[in-house]
């Protein structure tokens, strides 16, 4: 799928990039299990300790809550800080959206094409325009009534959600693995956006909670959501909302369209677009990337997440072109059914046409990346598609 604006914009110029700098450059607040912290320090690669420095205490009352477990890291917190590096500004000089303002998504201007960042909670609904997201990055709003921030990094294709508690979050300027780190102005402690995990400051080694974003298209999200809320370019804040600086989606080109990345990367893939897109999904144990273009095109496939080995598998939401990734430990066959999927085995019975969202799998969060960056944090992923021949974009 191919992610198209309202406008066609001028090529990527340093200039621009630079200026911009950032990504250039549910309830009680728990704490990580100490098991799976030591399994995450034992399974690193270089061998470092993830596990937090000082004890709980010093975590003020109003930090963003924290998940219950931890997902895989392939390397220790001390060498993730080290690989960090400016991304052209200081922190906020890509600014955070604190007070959005939405639309009915039904009054949009733009085109159905149009990339959006979708989420649904506590019953409602809300789109986010990328040719917004892609000026400030982060987004601290409330949906459901849940404190929440929806963040984007351009470098990495990447577009995630955070439970905040009551604080918010930031751009501190700073890039690991060219994905934006986020700060919380609470504890001013860093998070990279893809790890979810804090690299420094008082919460180090704490996973945030997180929750799913859908990159899809505005056309797309208004069937589906007739009622959504649309994030209007009224920010308080003097941006060309009408030109993507790293470069446009229709026709592809600029950063999107090329191998090349800005800022080095933590490994590189033997083989692969570097920015075709993935569909990533981690556990505790592991990783595994699912080639979008091949998954939207087959609807199902079948992978493992390795280190651990575990089975899961990948099915396809035609309607809002994304997909949704399920663990898989008793082999059920899932196959398509219509519109929907039929689950045979496992532990549930089968019905016709369940919505690929709501399969009865226990459902893994994933997320839209490019490939390098999801190779780059996690090089022994495990990989199902065929990247070799899908192009660059969506």
């Amino acid at each position: 799928m191919k992610r198209t604006r309202r406008s066609t914009v001028g090529s990527l110029t340093v200039l621009g990039i630079a200026g911009l700098g950032g990504c250039l450059d549910g309830g009680v607040v728990g704490s990580v299990r100490e098991s799976e912290k030591t399994k995450n320090a034992e399974a690193s690669t270089d061998g470092e300790d993830t596990s937090t420095d000082g004890d709980d205490d010093s975590i003020a009352d109003n930090a963003p809550p924290t998940a219950d477990g931890s997902p895989y890291l392939a390397y220790g917190l001390e060498r993730l800080r080290e690989e960090s590096l400016s991304g052209g500004v200081g922190v906020d000089g890509i600014p955070s959206i604190d007070d959005p303002t939405f639309a009915p998504i039904g009054e949009s201007g733009l085109v159905d094409d149009a990339p959006v960042f979708g989420v649904v909670r506590g019953g409602e609904a809300k789109a986010y325009p990328q040719h917004v997201l892609v000026h400030h990055e982060i987004v601290n709003d409330t949906i459901g009534g849940d404190p929440v921030a929806v963040t984007y990094c351009p470098l990495t294709g990447t577009a995630q959600g955070f439970e905040r508690g009551d604080t918010t979050f930031g751009v501190s300027g700073q890039l690991v693995n060219s994905n934006l780190i986020m700060y919380d102005r609470e504890t001013e402690s860093r998070w990279p956006q893809m790890l979810a995990t804090g690299i420094d400051g008082r919460m180090r080694g704490e996973p945030l909670r997180e929750f799913r974003v859908v990159w899809t298209t505005l056309g797309e999200w208004r069937t589906a959501h007739p009622n959504s809320g649309l994030l209007t370019d009224d920010t308080g804040y003097a941006r060309r909302y009408e030109n993507d600086p790293y470069g446009l989606y229709a026709p592809l080109g600029g950063y999107y369209a090329t191998d090349e990345t800005m800022f080095p990367a933590l490994s590189t893939p033997d083989e692969g677009h570097a920015k075709s897109v993935v569909i990533g999904a981690r556990t505790a144990d592991g990783a595994v990337a699912f080639d979008k273009e091949t998954l939207l095109a087959e609807r199902v496939l079948e992978g493992s997440v390795e280190p651990s080995g575990d089975g899961v598998v990948a099915v396809a939401d035609s309607a809002l072109s994304t997909g949704y990734v399920y663990r898989n430990p008793r082999d059920a066959t899932v196959e398509p059914d219509g519109s929907g999927y039929r689950v045979e085995g496992g532990e549930a019975g089968s019905e016709d046409e369940l919505p690929a969202d709501d399969l009865p799998l226990e459902r893994v969060l994933a997320f839209d990346a490019m490939w390098f960056a999801w190779a780059g944090f996690y090089p022994g992923t495990g990989f199902v598609g065929a990247h070799t021949e899908a192009g660059y974009g969506r």
